[in-house]
């Protein structure tokens, strides 16, 4: 038996898991719209595990990516230039779910 998740079950989800402050709002539904794709994309049902998305999925700003993974920021100018440049760096390491107004959604690695 299966049931259809909406964003709203997803966000709850997260809530009753004590995990609601792992992704921010808007990176809650940057994520659920990158997993439902990726079932329309590969025809796979896939499971929602709240434990394994929080494990396998971080949300960080340009700055923690920079931090985190040594990306040289230093020559952009504004934000939209930071988020790029982060993101350039993400897409050719892992994948990259999406972008939020101020960070960025991508798979561990």
């Amino acid at each position: 038996m299966k049931t259809t998740v909406t964003l709203s079950d997803f966000r709850d989800a997260f809530t009753r898991m004590g995990r609601s402050d792992q992704f921010t709002y808007e990176g809650q539904e940057v994520l659920f719209d990158f997993l439902e794709e990726m079932e329309q994309s590969t025809g796979e049902e896939s499971e929602l595990d709240v434990i394994s998305l929080c494990c396998d999925f971080y949300e960080s700003s340009p700055e923690e990516i920079a931090k985190s993974y040594g990306v040289d920021l230093s020559e952009c100018e504004t934000n939209e230039e930071r988020m790029e440049a982060a993101r350039e760096y993400l897409d050719g390491e892992t994948m990259v779910a999406d972008a939020t107004s101020g960070s960025i959604i991508y798979k561990a690695f």
